[in-house]
């Protein structure tokens, strides 16, 4: 959300970063988080969500935190995200029969398969 609550804020931020596009990027970031958080508090596509999210997680922490010196979010919330979406995606993988589990959640059957 704060991608768009505080638009202006995370504009000046990324291109700070250097990064092209920056406005571009802004929305980008903001859309795959938000749109990742719903689909995994759904649990719905937990590995593509979580695989994606970490790699943003990798590059706040590096780009913001480690080459910029932002300690906060990106050296305190990024590597705290990037740990429980490992976590998820060792959950996530290790289910039996192939199927996605969601921590404490049911066992869902792989795209494509019927249920009855």
């Amino acid at each position: 959300m704060p991608k768009f609550l505080a638009y202006g804020w995370e504009l000046d931020n990324f291109r700070r970063f250097g990064l092209p596009a920056a406005p571009v990027w802004v929305i980008a970031a903001g859309v795959l988080e938000l749109a990742g958080g719903v689909l995994l508090a759904r649990r719905t596509l937990i590995v593509p969500c979580a695989l994606l999210l970490a790699v943003t997680m990798v590059v706040a922490v590096a780009v913001s935190g480690i080459a910029q010196g932002d300690v906060i979010p990106s050296l305190t919330v990024a590597p705290a995200l990037l740990a429980a979406l490992l976590w998820l995606l060792g959950r996530a993988t290790r289910a039996p029969g192939g199927a996605e589990r969601a921590p404490g959640g049911p066992e869902r059957a792989p795209s494509g398969a019927e249920t009855r």
